[in-house]
């Protein structure tokens, strides 16, 4: 077993190096500070970048752990062979913050790409967001709240636009009422998430994407299994109306005897070439 296992991380390194020497890699482009600590993201630019870019959110739970961003080439290469520019993004992380802190978090980064989007080789009107989840309703929040910036604002970030263009969203949470101090019981087995949760009950409204929908909004690809526990799929089911009385393009792909989460195939044959179109349709340069 040991040998087997060595032998596969053997494999999948060279095939990562394989993709490294086609796709750039810059890491750790600082888009904030917070308690001393740094907000990073890594961006992975394909040989022939078209302008457009995602911005694939790395948070479940409303955890947002690091990894080398090597570690993400295989899951970005569908997007990379379009000529998509992937931005691994990481947000103050629980058990320390809570979700509103991660909203903010991922908002501010929106408009740092905005503002730095020459630097970065991206378009920023063609911007993609992309989060499982906890990261999928953080995509919607992104989709759903965006403005224009505070021209006067003293920090420059802030100045900046945080709208986006569309988002790809697998099986989110979009309505956190209640979840601060009587949460659904699927929900309330999980220890973990007890402490992202932590924050004052008034909130629940300002991040619960259901709550937030205008007709100003981005339009998201939302796919969700029928058979999720932990984040029913009613959770989308229900956002759907609310984008459809807003004139916003939405949509939403069940996947059949999906948990959360996807088997290989499913991801293989529905979720990913879904996700790829999507951008692909809503990033075009035309």
């Amino acid at each position: 077993m040991r040998r087997h296992g060595l032998l596969i991380a053997i494999a999948l390194l060279l095939a990562g190096s394989a993709m490294a020497d086609d796709t750039a890699i810059r890491p750790d482009v600082v888009y904030g500070h917070k308690d001393g600590l740094a907000l990073t993201f890594d961006v992975l630019t394909p040989p022939n970048p078209n302008g457009a870019a995602v911005l694939w959110l790395q948070s479940g739970g409303w955890y947002s752990n690091y990894s080398p961003p090597q570690n993400k080439l295989e899951g970005s290469q569908p997007l990379l062979d379009a000529g998509i520019t992937v931005l691994i993004v990481r947000h103050g992380s629980a058990p320390k913050y809570a979700v509103p802190d991660a909203v903010a978090d991922v908002r501010r980064c929106v408009r740092f790409v905005h503002m730095t989007a020459e630097d970065l080789k991206v378009d920023p009107q063609r911007l993609g967001v992309l989060g499982g989840s906890a990261g999928g309703h953080l995509t919607l929040m992104l989709a759903t709240t965006g403005d224009d910036g505070d021209p006067q604002a003293e920090d420059p970030v802030l100045r900046a636009s945080s709208r986006i263009n569309c988002g790809v969203s697998y099986y989110p949470p979009t309505d956190l009422r209640g979840w601060t101090t009587n949460p659904p019981a699927e929900i309330a087995k999980h220890d973990l998430l007890k402490p992202p949760l932590r924050f004052d009950a008034e909130l629940e409204d300002d991040v619960s994407p259901l709550l937030q929908v205008t007709s100003d909004d981005a339009p998201v690809l939302m796919i969700h299994g029928d058979m999720d526990a932990l984040v029913p799929i009613a959770h989308s089911q229900n956002i759907i109306p609310k984008f459809e009385e807003a004139n916003v393009g939405s949509e939403l792909i069940t996947v059949v005897g999906a948990k959360h989460g996807y088997s290989e195939e499913q991801t293989k044959t529905i979720v990913v070439p879904a996700m790829v179109n999507w951008f692909k349709q809503h990033l075009s340069a035309n």
